[in-house]
């Protein structure tokens, strides 16, 4: 066999590769990070039969996923390495060397002393739909964060207007009203039919006439401030808000269309839709990375933390909280849902209810219980059977 060593870097990379006796196959050598860099690489290693090449990365952050895409897609075997394997087989040296040339042969050395799982196209599938429900979680966040500015705005300048609809004020016909009239100053002074109108075609037939007198009553009697530095920032939080559910739709769709390729076994779970799947799908990647359910749930975060100290020992702890904070998200919200899908979870629920624990604690327990069945699911590719 040939073992690559490549060590990743922002705008250069370097490589090196041996053979399985040791033998120095390719020296050290520079190559950029963009397109004539890539196939410098692949004119060095022309030469090497495809099944008999190994290749590795350490894994740094996202500076080698375009490499890796370049290389499976041209049906080479990439495998990537724990850091913390390479830090172990670098600290085997005699002297204390670390420099980019000494990497792409620790890389490789490393390659030939461990087994390593190959990337496939389906993982850079799973690599994609990790990076979008990053970025969902992300945009979902500052979306929370402008609605919270939007009401503290319209506390001060409108502050009955919020609780004058039953919905409250994060919805379209408030947002349509109010990005053509942001004050009670300019609301009361709208034609009435122009007003009415408005309502009732941002509300779908809603809000009717009678609706539209009430609130241009309660504009004239409002005690909010009639700054108008304020009106701008409802005008441009509204717009912003309005970009952020646009942007919102487009991710969640491409998600689901990837979740749509993978046929995915997980999607029987009831309660499980196209976001939640594709969340825990991205985030887990494949189920083979991870040999027991436990191991899954610790990833998640959803093991419980262990407090010990002389001859105490906690019988009671809270959940770790530690891995992927996105996996956990997701997998409560899913937890949620299924609960109130499935009789065996919500019979689950309530024994652990009836334990005396809170409404979310009872939900992490279920949560722990879903990973589980996800990892058996997975793993045997059988569909859901809990009934």
């Amino acid at each position: 066999m040939i073992y690559l060593g490549i060590d990743i870097a922002k705008f250069n990379h370097f490589a090196a590769a041996l053979s399985s006796e040791g033998e120095v196959l390719l020296e050290p050598f520079k190559f950029t990070n963009d397109n004539d860099g890539f196939y410098k690489l692949l004119s060095s290693i022309e030469s090497f039969n495809k099944n008999s090449l190994i290749i590795g990365l350490e894994s740094t952050a996202h500076y080698g996923n375009n490499l890796i895409q370049f290389l499976v897609s041209r049906h080479y075997k990439v495998c990537l390495i724990n850091p913390l394997q390479t830090s172990a087989m670098r600290k085997n040296n005699i002297r204390k060397t670390k420099t980019d040339k000494v990497d792409t042969f620790v890389i490789a050395k490393t390659l030939m002393l461990h087994d390593h799982r190959f990337f496939t196209l389906e993982d850079i599938d799973l690599m994609q739909l990790k990076n979008l429900g990053r970025f969902r979680q992300k945009l979902v966040k500052n979306r929370t964060r402008l609605k919270i500015q939007l009401t503290s705005y319209m506390d001060q300048v409108f502050p009955e207007f919020q609780y004058f609809f039953k919905s409250g004020l994060h919805q379209k016909a408030c947002y349509r009203l109010l990005k053509e009239a942001p004050s009670p100053e300019a609301i009361a002074s709208m034609h009435m039919t122009h007003l009415a109108k408005l309502l009732e075609k941002a509300s779908h037939g809603h809000f009717k006439k009678d609706k539209a007198k009430d609130l241009r009553v309660l504009a004239q009697k409002s005690v909010g401030s009639s700054d108008r530095s304020l009106s701008i920032q409802i005008t441009h939080s509204i717009e912003q808000i309005e970009l952020l559910d646009s942007q919102l739709q487009s991710v969640e769709s491409e998600m689901k269309s990837i979740v749509l390729s993978f046929n995915s076994v997980i999607m029987t779970i009831p309660g499980i839709g196209y976001i939640n799947g594709g969340m825990i799908l991205g985030e887990i990647g494949d189920i083979r990375r991870f040999s027991s359910a436990k191991k899954l749930l610790a990833f998640a975060g959803l093991d419980p933390s262990v407090y010990q100290s002389g001859n105490f020992q906690a019988s009671r702890t809270r959940m770790s909280k530690r891995g992927s904070r996105v996996l956990r998200y997701a997998l409560i919200n899913a937890a949620y849902n299924v609960v109130r899908n499935n009789d065996t979870f919500k019979a689950y629920y309530d024994t652990k209810k009836a334990e005396g624990r809170s409404h979310y604690n009872t939900l992490g327990h279920c949560a722990g219980k879903l990973v589980r069945v996800i990892h058996k699911m997975l793993t045997d590719k059988v569909e859901f059977n809990l009934d």
